[in-house]
């Protein structure tokens, strides 16, 4: 059976190593700096986060932002990440992890919520579409990287 429970600070030791093979996904090397950045936004309230657990396993996670939108006036969350081990695809974990999140979201206020992901993501571009998300064709999106 799948549990979806809020990240809190005690929660970091299951989600970290499903943080860094998200980061793995997207061809990021591990890194030491991992587990301080999970503890800042948690602890300090930046982020939300939930994991997902199957048997007490932890085997998802998704990661929002919350912010605001001057355009509608508004709380948005930026849907960050989303990630499920491979031996747990399949099963519904994902769209478990979606509707903690949209509900969370819509309860506290927000408007929208957005998210991006790769090109050639299309198992996650198909489990967003399939849940009523709409591409973006307003606006284009831009990023200065330092």
């Amino acid at each position: 059976m799948t549990q979806i429970s809020q990240v809190t600070t005690s929660d970091i030791a299951d989600l970290l190593p499903l943080v860094e093979g998200y980061r793995a996904f997207y061809k990021q090397p591990q890194s030491e700096r991992t587990l301080e950045f999970l503890e800042q936004r948690i602890s300090q309230g930046e982020a939300i986060a939930f994991i997902a657990r199957v048997d007490g396993a932890a085997v998802g996670f998704t990661l929002l932002y919350p912010t605001f939108s001057t355009v509608s006036l508004s709380e948005i969350w930026l849907l960050n990440d989303l990630f499920v081990v491979d031996t747990a695809r399949g099963q519904g974990i994902a769209n478990a992890l979606m509707d903690t999140a949209e509900s969370q979201a819509k309860s506290a206020g927000a408007t929208r919520v957005f998210l991006r992901t790769a090109h050639d993501n299309t198992p996650a571009q198909s489990l967003y579409e399939g849940r009523g998300w709409k591409q973006d064709e307003v606006f284009r999106r831009y990023d200065l990287i330092f």
